[in-house]
């Protein structure tokens, strides 16, 4: 008796509760999660810190014992500074992949509820659809038969049909439902299904390593070969001077360590998981980081209509029957009774029907909830309806018919209904219902219909039609012939008011935002106007009228079209092609099973959160939770933002980097005495790489920064000037700070004082430089320094660190410097800040003019 309510009303959520502390989650095994002892030992397993390491048991054994101790807490303090950068990525992406776990539709307590996956558990009763993927091995209860997808098993690429009428009634985790509806039982979850003794083939998340990064450690490793060669000729050219062998061979070491930026990979990675970790709070979930890097090239966005444009929220509005246009909001009608019965029994809406509002007991598709509420408003009623009918046959909705049908016994006699888009329907109808007689449906008649329909559509409604017949009902799909045309409904989705904004911002932008519906013409026309996508019929092209084309003459028409009506999923196959073709960097968006082609065509795929299928989710690159327009372009924007601050600290980190360099070749290329000790070099390394160069990796937009053009998805890390800048600052950097040393030597400083005073100007310098980095367009004067706190912070530990080496005792010992007067301040702030100055000025003078 209890198996038989399950199968009924499903699991009570007492029960599940119960069963999932029995049996557990319904989970794949992992693969082996990595210790945060792991990840703190791999931050010394680096050549360049294992010859640093070295160089500190050799300054021990020559008897430099606070340098040798320095140098190793220095080591210390950058393995704690990767390893909190590691440990913060993996923690991101850990969130990622949970807010990315499939969900599935249960019934639970007599109501379907949506849930993940993995907190479904035996006994459960599951309901499948068109796109779902199955979420555990499960035994069909219902289902006049689904077509499966068992290819992930099987390796047979050819659908497989299921039914509770024969053998073939198990259905297997990880398989997707391509065609049909049923309810099934779980049997096994987690590591006993199927799906668990080949668990290493699925995953959640694919984790793909970024071409960016994949090019910064390309470039590190070239950047390490340059800089040893480098700091060798300085380390050559001191023991060529006579300075002390072990002396230079820790300075070499020590500029090395401080030249090469092997925080790079790692803060780009950091980049990369705050920036998504931003998306996420934004609505937009990345299922591959690459998407982040092509989202700021997106130059064309295709979107959807139903939902991500609009609100998904259906009303009917008009009915259209017995020659007359009835708009629900100007007059009263209830409809003629064989277009109610069309509609409530076409219809794959799910019903609650113990709960009173009628709001509350469907449960669906909007456009299906929408044509039982213009006719019930009272649950009861329907209750009673609905009684008086049983579903003997089903020929589900697919995208190329655009219709579906059902046949249903009423008393003794069986009547096969029909809904679905105006033209496919009318093609299907012989004859008409007019005034409770059927008559014969005339070529004008057929024109008047289509008149009226266009009339409805170029007011945004959504049209739907009805038919029926009595006579020569089959059980297959020659059944949608010679039917009876009813009426039809019209159905308002009004846009949402964020979208408007959202378009603008695309036009600003220089994104092309385009629609892409499965709705008619006019309809989707009126809502494009409404939300300023276009202003002229002539922009709208229908799938009809893509079907003619070639591939070439599409390309051309897609360069002028803003709206594609009454398309089918390998129509949208064809104008992605096409529009990329044209070089574009194309944003597709979709939620059907048969949208998965198109979303993997496209450079971003966009699934999705809500109305998706699990399918569509896993084909895309990144899935919209609140399905809606804006947190695309939201998410285009924080891509653009990503990339300018990885532009940002690569040009930080670099110039900086190539500033130390050069301040100690330069030096010794004219027989100069070192600017800087060993210990001094770590310092400035220690001091100025780390922590601003992730606070930029955080810094908010520019405030043009959807003002400007798409960038070329080929464009390089360093186009639009970056390396000349990075060249040219990191020589002025080392220049300045050899400047400092060289003044300090003219008015007869001691070497220590002549040092600090160079030590000062290099810190000082690389921290003004950081707020230069903060824009490319803008100069510092406009750039407002207090909103990015985290960099004022960094600026603030990192001078409070020169000042600590500098006044106090114990720190002075260690570093080798003394305190420095006004007047040397005075100096140090006109070097480390005159070239800053310089250019902002410049810039702030470009600007204006």
């Amino acid at each position: 008796m209890i198996q038989e309510k399950e199968l009924v009303k499903g699991l009570s959520t007492a029960e599940a509760e119960k069963r999932l502390s029995t049996y557990g989650y319904n989970t794949l095994m992992d693969k082996k999660k990595i210790s945060p002892f792991v990840i703190f030992l791999a931050q010394f397993n680096d050549f360049i810190v294992w010859v640093l390491i070295a160089a500190t048991i050799i300054s021990g054994f020559m008897g430099e014992m606070s340098d040798a101790i320095t140098i190793l807490i220095i080591i210390v303090i950058n393995a704690i500074l990767g390893f909190i950068q590691e440990f913060k990525t993996e923690k991101s992406l850990e969130a990622l992949k949970s807010m990315a776990a499939p969900t599935c539709k249960v019934i639970r307590d007599n109501k379907i509820k949506v849930v993940n996956a993995e907190c479904i558990t035996i006994g459960d009763l599951i309901v499948l659809e068109a796109g779902d993927r199955i979420p555990a091995d499960a035994v069909l209860v219902e289902a006049g038969g689904i077509l499966l997808d068992e290819s992930l098993l099987t390796g047979e690429s050819v659908g497989v049909i299921k039914s509770t009428l024969n053998k073939e009634n198990y259905v297997y985790m990880g398989t997707t439902v391509l065609k049909g509806k049923a309810k099934a039982k779980v049997a096994q979850i987690g590591m006993k299904t199927e799906m668990g003794k080949i668990a290493d083939m699925l995953q959640s998340i694919e984790e793909e390593k970024s071409p960016l990064k994949e090019k910064l450690e390309s470039l590190g490793k070239i950047m390490v070969i340059v800089c040893i060669i480098i700091c060798s000729i300085v380390t050559l050219l001191g023991i060529l001077r006579g300075q002390p062998i072990g002396d230079m061979f820790l300075l070499g070491v020590s500029l090395a360590v401080a030249a090469i930026p092997e925080g790079l990979p790692a803060i780009v990675t950091v980049a990369l998981a705050l920036g998504v970790s931003r998306m996420l709070k934004r609505n937009a979930l990345v299922r591959k980081l690459p998407a982040v890097e092509t989202l700021g090239c997106t130059s064309v966005i295709c979107s959807d209509k139903t939902g991500t444009l609009t609100e998904n929220k259906m009303t009917v509005k008009a009915l259209y029957f017995d020659n007359n246009i009835y708009y629900l909001d100007k007059e009263n009608t209830e409809g003629n009774i064989v277009l109610k019965k069309a509609f409530i029994y076409c219809n794959d809406c799910n019903y609650n029907l113990s709960e009173k509002d009628i709001h509350k007991a469907l449960q669906g598709d909007p456009t299906e909830t929408a044509l039982i509420k213009v006719f019930f408003k009272d649950t009861s009623k329907l209750k009673s309806f609905l009684d008086k009918s049983i579903r003997m046959f089903e020929l589900p909705f697919d995208s190329s018919r655009k219709m579906m049908s059902v046949i249903i016994k009423e008393d003794s006699s069986e009547t096969c209904y029909v809904k679905g888009a105006p033209e496919k329907l009318l093609d299907k109808c012989s004859f008409i219902l007019e005034e409770s007689v059927v008559k014969a449906l005339t070529p004008q008649k057929k024109k008047e219909i289509l008149r009226n329909i266009e009339t409805m559509s170029s007011n945004a409604l959504r049209c739907i039609s009805a038919a029926y017949k009595e006579k020569g009902i089959t059980y297959n799909s020659f059944l949608e012939k010679e039917l009876v045309y009813i009426g039809t409904a019209g159905i308002i989705d009004p846009p949402r008011r964020e979208v408007k904004d959202a378009v603008l911002k695309c036009k600003m932008a220089g994104i092309r935002p385009i629609m892409i519906t499965g709705d008619h013409k006019n309809t989707a026309f009126a809502i494009a106007r409404e939300l300023d996508m276009c202003k002229s019929i002539d922009e709208v092209i229908t799938g009809d009228e893509i079907e003619v084309l070639t591939d070439k003459e599409l390309q051309i028409r897609v360069k002028s079209i803003k709206v594609f009506a009454r398309v089918t999923p390998s129509h949208k196959l064809r104008i992605v092609r096409a529009i990329k073709n044209n070089d574009n960097i194309v944003a597709m968006t979709g939620d059907g099973v048969n949208d998965a082609p198109a979303i993997k065509e496209a450079d971003i795929g966009v699934a999705m959160g809500i109305s998706g299928t699990d399918v569509t989710k896993e084909a895309s690159s990144m899935i919209l939770l609140d399905d809606n327009f804006t947190s695309i372009v939201s998410a285009v924007e924080e891509g653009r933002v990503i990339y300018d601050n990885i532009r940002k600290f690569i040009r930080y980190l670099l110039s900086c980097n190539l500033g130390e360099v050069l301040t100690m070749f330069l030096a010794s290329l004219f027989y100069l005495e070192n600017p800087l000790s060993p210990i001094q070099i770590l310092f400035v390394n220690l001091a100025t790489d780390g922590l601003p160069a992730m606070a930029l990796g955080v810094d908010p937009a520019d405030s043009d920064i959807m003002s400007q053009r798409p960038r070329e998805k080929k464009e390089g890390i360093f186009a639009r000037g970056l390396s000349e800048k990075i060249i040219i600052r990191g020589v002025l950097i080392g220049v300045c700070t050899l400047l400092t040393f060289i003044v300090g030597k003219i008015y007869g400083y001691p070497l220590k004082l002549c040092r600090t005073m160079a030590l000062s100007t290099l810190v000082l310098s690389q921290l003004f430089h950081v707020f230069e980095c903060r824009s490319e367009r803008h100069s510092i004067f406009e750039v407002k320094i207090f909103t990015n706190l985290y960099l004022v912070a960094a600026v603030g530990v990192s001078i409070t660190m020169l000042l600590c080496i500098i006044y106090i005792p114990v720190f002075k010992n260690i570093f080798s410097t003394v305190a420095l007067s006004v007047g040397h301040w005075l100096i140090v702030i006109f070097f480390s800040g005159i070239i800053a100055l310089i250019n902002s000025l410049y810039l702030w003078f470009k600007t204006k003019r």
